[in-house]
């Protein structure tokens, strides 16, 4: 067997998180996500999550060999107890044809990018082709980031906004009433924000891990899109709003369906969540009809590899075609096995 190395065809690229912000597009995230989700999506090139826990520190690593693209890698989720909680992301991409890494991402903001464009996708799945009342549960970053997302896919007739600091919801109103051009009003209650809507989208994680929205708020034919509750501890969405549901679009089944607080509880409520729910690959690829105007449809999102992945991969181009970045004067060997 030869140990033969191999030196790097090009520089290895280097993206400080203010780079990903000064490069973030979020029309062209929506398509990488929308092109790696039409094509075939297997377990064995998206594996799903991998645990490191020690009790202190932790590590989460979301591999994913996407079919479409150039490149492959993983994110890897770093935290640390040690001096409160301490997050770090990074992500490695590696060219397909050689194994030589290509460059190296700080994924901090890629997250809210993926996650955003990931659920704008989603929604444009299940969401009535009309002029929507959209509700928020939220005003943060993800809140923010996802109704500019799901403005780029659906059409808004007026958004309704609540979160607990009134200030907050009010900034978020005022935002969004120049950008989208249509009247953003902010509410006192979550219940106000949704009673109503055609379009709910969940933001805003509660601090006690209870729902942030109840069953009798919503009406029979809302489209919900839900992103709090990524891990089995977290919960966003009540156990019979979920029972209710025609159609659950999940980003990946497997970790939606065992990895997210609220299918778990709704299991153990009785609800057949496996029957009622389909990945958002099927849904594209049109393995499974989706009637958009009717029953409650929701997408629920908990985040895989492969989003990371393909994003990261356009922020790269990016990257080069504008000359953004710092190119590492080292890397790493590549051997020929």
């Amino acid at each position: 067997m030869s140990n033969e190395a191999t030196a790097p065809a090009r520089p290895i690229l280097f993206l400080t998180d203010a780079d990903v912000r000064a490069l973030s597009d979020l029309p062209a995230a929506i398509q990488a996500v929308r092109a790696a989700y039409s094509t075939a999506v297997d377990e064995k090139r998206n594996p799903g999550r991998i645990f490191a826990d020690s009790g202190r520190e932790w590590m989460r690593v979301m591999p994913s060999v996407p079919s479409s693209g150039r490149l492959f890698g993983a994110k890897s989720i770093n935290g640390s107890f040690a001096d409160g909680l301490r997050v770090s992301y990074l992500i490695s991409l590696f060219d397909k044809e050689t194994a030589d890494l290509v460059a190296l991402v700080d994924g901090n903001s890629v997250t809210g990018l993926r996650t955003a464009a990931t659920s704008a996708v989603g929604a444009a799945t299940i969401a009535p082709d009309r002029p929507l009342m959209v509700g928020v549960i939220g005003s943060g970053f993800e809140a923010q980031s996802h109704t500019t997302a799901l403005s780029l896919v659906t059409r808004f007739a007026s958004v309704r906004v609540f979160s607990p600091t009134p200030g907050n919801r009010e900034a978020f109103a005022e935002r969004f009433t120049a950008e989208l051009g249509v009247p953003v009003t902010a509410v006192d209650s979550a219940q106000a924000a949704t009673e109503g809507a055609d379009l709910i989208l969940c933001a805003a994680r509660s601090r006690d891990e209870s729902p942030t929205v109840k069953s009798e708020w919503v009406s029979a034919h809302a489209t919900i899109v839900s992103i709090g509750s990524t891990t089995p501890a977290q919960r966003e969405l009540p156990a019979d709003l979920i029972a209710r549901a025609s159609l659950i679009v999940a980003d990946g089944f497997d970790e939606v369906v065992h990895g997210s607080g609220d299918m778990l509880a709704a299991r153990a409520a009785g609800v057949d969540v496996e029957a009622n729910t389909a990945s958002l690959n099927d849904v594209l690829r049109g393995t499974r009809a989706v009637q958009r105007d009717r029953g409650i449809r929701i997408y629920k999102s908990t985040g895989s590899g492969l989003q990371d992945i393909v994003v990261a991969e356009a922020l790269v181009d990016l990257a080069r075609e504008r000359g953004i970045g710092i190119e590492l004067p080292v890397g790493i060997v590549t051997t020929r096995k």
